[in-house]
Order: C-alpha cells, then sequence, then structure tokens
C-alpha cells in the first residue's frame, strides 16, 4: 500500500503514461483528445510522481503535454472570454483565496493550486482542442470507442469478483461487496464514481444516436456500455442520476417552454417542503435501488449544513465531524464546496452550473428551425450536465471523473459562444468585426427580436474562433 505522499508508478503505468504523451503531442487536432479520453478509461488515479512535494497524477502529466502540444503547434488561440469561462476563473480564485484563509498553511496553497492547475488547465486546454460541434460529435465518438470496452472489464469484474485495473494501484484487486452485492469499479476510485462515469455520458452518447447517419450503431452500442458500467457499479446515486438525465432528454419537445417548467419545478418542490413532516431535502433518504443504500446520510449532511450554516458562510469550517454521526464523510459536493470554500465559492460553483443551463438553452433557441441535428447534441449535453448536477448530491468527484466534468462545461462553453458568434456573423455577413447592439442579439438578449436566429444556418455552427 501507499499514501498520498509517496511516489507510486510501476512499468505499465510508465509505459501508458508516455504512450499517451507522445500521442497527445503528435496526433493530429481531431484526435488529440483521445489520449485523455484513454487516461480517463483505462488509467487509476493510484498511479502517480511525487516532485518536490506535489502530486503529479498521470493526468496531471498527460495535461502538462497537452499544453505543450497547444504552444508548440501554434493551436492557442486568443479565446474571447465568455460568461461561463469567467464565472469558473471567478471560482478558483475564490476557492484558493478562502481555503488558504481558512486553514493559513503554505500546504493548504498548494492544495488549491492542484485544483487551479486541474480546473483551470483542464477547461481551457478542452476549449481550444474543441472548436465546433462536429468536433463534439467526434468526441462523443471517440468516448463510445472507448466506453465498450470499460464495460466489458465491468461485466468481467462483476462475473470473477476481481478487478483488472488492480495492478495499476489505487483500486482494490478484490471486488468491493455490500450486502452480499458485487460493486464493480473498474479503474475508478469507488464504485459510485464508476457509476457516476456511466451515467453522466450516457446523454451524451444518446445526442450521438440522434444524429442518424453512420454513427447510430457505435451509439447503440455505447448506450447499452453506459448501461451496463452504471448497473455494474450497484450504487443507487448514479443510477437516479442517469434516470434525471434521461428526464432531461424527454423535455425536448418542452425545449420552448422550460421557463414554465423550471417554475413548475420550483413550486412543485416548495409545495412538498410544506406539506412533509420533514425537509424535502428527506426525499433523499426515501430513495434507494441497491441493498445498503446511505440516502439517508445524504439528507442528514444536507439538513446539518444548513443548520451549521454560521460555521462554514464566511471561508468555510475546518471540520465537519461535530456535525453528528458520521459526518466527517463529505458525500456532497455541494456541501463540500460551501466547507472548503464558503459561502461566496458555492455561489459561483452554482453559477457556473446555472451559466451552463443558460448557454444551452440560448444556443437551442438560436439554432431554432436551422439544424435539428445540433440542436439535439446541444440539448443532450444540457442534459448530461443535470446528471451531473443530480449525482453531485451524492457524491464529490475525487477521481478522473473531473476531467470528464471539465470536459464537459468547456463544450458547452462552445456550443454557446460559437452560436453568438454566428449571430453576429449573420447579422454583419460582409465579415466586419461589429458587436451585435444588446436589444438585437437573442443570445445575450432573449427578450430581443428572435429574426436574427433564423438567419443562422449550420455552416456558422463550424467556425473556430470566438
Amino acid at each position: 500500500m501507499f499514501t498520498d505522499n509517496t511516489t507510486y508508478i510501476n512499468a505499465i503505468g510508465l509505459a501508458f503514461g508516455l504512450l499517451a504523451g507522445v500521442l497527445m503531442v503528435f496526433v493530429p487536432r481531431r484526435y488529440a483528445l483521445l489520449p485523455v479520453i484513454a487516461m480517463i478509461c483505462f488509467m487509476t488515479m493510484g498511479q502517480r510522481i511525487l516532485v518536490f512535494g506535489l502530486n503529479f497524477t498521470l493526468i496531471r502529466i498527460l495535461l502538462l503535454f497537452g499544453w505543450l502540444r497547444v504552444i508548440a503547434r501554434g493551436e492557442v488561440r486568443a479565446i474571447k472570454l465568455n460568461p461561463i469561462d469567467r464565472v469558473l476563473i471567478y471560482y478558483v480564485i475564490s476557492a484558493v483565496i478562502t481555503y488558504t484563509l481558512l486553514w493559513q498553511t503554505w500546504e493548504a496553497f498548494i492544495n488549491r493550486m492542484g485544483l487551479a492547475y486541474n480546473a483551470i488547465g483542464l477547461y481551457f486546454l478542452f476549449r481550444l482542442l474543441v472548436r465546433d460541434l462536429d468536433e463534439v460529435r467526434r468526441v462523443a465518438k471517440l468516448l463510445a470507442l472507448a466506453v465498450i470496452p470499460l464495460a466489458g472489464s465491468m461485466v468481467l469484474e462483476r462475473m470473477t469478483g476481481r478487478n483488472p485495473f488492480g495492478i495499476f494501484g489505487g483500486v482494490p484487486l478484490e471486488t468491493l461487496v455490500r450486502d452480499g452485492v458485487l460493486r464493480c469499479q473498474g479503474p475508478f476510485a469507488h464504485p459510485i464514481l464508476a457509476g457516476t462515469f456511466g451515467a453522466t455520458v450516457l446523454p451524451i452518447f444518446i445526442g450521438l444516436w440522434w444524429q442518424r447517419g453512420s454513427s447510430r450503431f457505435l451509439a447503440f452500442l455505447a448506450i447499452l456500455a453506459s448501461v451496463l458500467i452504471t448497473v455494474a457499479a450497484a450504487s443507487s446515486g448514479p443510477v437516479l442520476a442517469g434516470l434525471f438525465g434521461l428526464v432531461g432528454l424527454c423535455f425536448w419537445p418542452l425545449r420552448k417552454r422550460m421557463r414554465l417548467v423550471r417554475w413548475g419545478v420550483a413550486l412543485t418542490i416548495l409545495g412538498l417542503h410544506l406539506v412533509m413532516k420533514a425537509p424535502v431535502w428527506f426525499l433523499i433518504a426515501r430513495v434507494g435501488i441497491f441493498a445498503g443504500s446511505t440516502g439517508y446520510h445524504r439528507a442528514f449532511l444536507i439538513d446539518r449544513a444548513i443548520a451549521h450554516f454560521f460555521d462554514w458562510w464566511l471561508v468555510g469550517t475546518y471540520s465537519t465531524e461535530d456535525w453528528g454521526y458520521y459526518l466527517f464523510d463529505v458525500t456532497n459536493q455541494y456541501v463540500l464546496v460551501a466547507i472548503e470554500g464558503g459561502l461566496i465559492t458555492l455561489v459561483l460553483f452554482i453559477a457556473i452550473i446555472a451559466r451552463c443551463f443558460g448557454g444551452v438553452g440560448r444556443a437551442v433557441q438560436t439554432m431554432e428551425g436551422e439544424s435539428p441535428g445540433d440542436q439535439r447534441l446541444v440539448w443532450a449535453l444540457g442534459a448530461a450536465l443535470l446528471t451531473h448536477v443530480v449525482n453531485y448530491l451524492s457524491v464529490p468527484y475525487f477521481d478522473q471523473n473531473f476531467v470528464n466534468w471539465y470536459l464537459l462545461l468547456a463544450m458547452i462553453s462552445m456550443a454557446s459562444g460559437v452560436t453568438r458568434q454566428a449571430v453576429q456573423e449573420a447579422a454583419h455577413p460582409g465579415g466586419a468585426h461589429i458587436e451585435v447592439p444588446q436589444a438585437l442579439d437573442p443570445v445575450l438578449n432573449p427578450s430581443g427580436p428572435r429574426s436574427l436566429s433564423r438567419l443562422q444556418g449550420r455552416k456558422f455552427l463550424s467556425v473556430g474562433g470566438h
């Protein structure tokens, strides 16, 4: 066994990492994310190198190769920051400052710089490499090609009770068992995180299926694979999150009435809160699919976080252990952000999510009547975001799932940015770089005239810059 303060890398992991790094630098840009996806699906976070006290997992090392690539090959472009980019930067800055102020140690600062390295490095690398919706489709296909063999390994683990990824370290060789149920985890740090990965990529594969054409068979196999991964993990949270993602996809016919849907959901939650004997978040405690579900713990954690608001609102808190029985185990991303960064960091984290949902809605609205396939693809990204949002109620991402998260945010940011540029180019076809007045821009101002949205053709969805 090893701890977080030791280097651990075996020959297989070293060879895998070097091969991924070389491919990251030299393959054509359309395949540049293949090494990243392979790293997510086939390598554990247990392989790492400690450099002057800094913990470099293979994912972080691959990120260095990624930035070396975009700089050496001239793929760095001037990115015109959009609202999603800005709020993510503000969130990272707030997370670094508040956590450092809370602990007031050099180690705390280094810890948060690791978060900044992951978030800023991955997000903007993906923003540079995924430039249009055709490349989003390509990412979906690469994910599908990787998920299919990953599902096969999870099925094998389910049949044998042994995890083939255990040789890499960071995951056990023997499959975990709870209440007589095997909980497979593959290369992920915990079974619930394996299920998380399967659930959060499912809507993307359904979006690929919606594209029709030659990719439908691949999409079908990927859909089946993601379901198998989610079920093999035997965790209720990811299954429920995946169901929410499917519900989000089913709201496609109501895409023009989502304001009404949001108000309906909000009023329903408020009504339940008023009529229930317990607070509405205790509904989580009543939902369990697999034996041994810990829904009550998650509901109680939310309840105590609200009750102890003044413990953490400023810059966070040192510990949640005295909040209640076993509450040192923070199994909620929103609560974790709050206790590590205070109220302002939590608000900024939620603002990222809100900006992304807004970006999806405006992008779909802008494409209305022009490109149904692209509309459905962007809608699928929104459904994947919903899956993450629900899943965060049951687990924070402490393994490679954070790569999947920042990739999704970058793709949504790109989609919202490209459609904005499309409107500007449609309004000024001569090529002059003139900003569309806000009153005439339906992307920035949905209450303005909608006629410009009809001017956008499919060709505008493949432009590269912002």
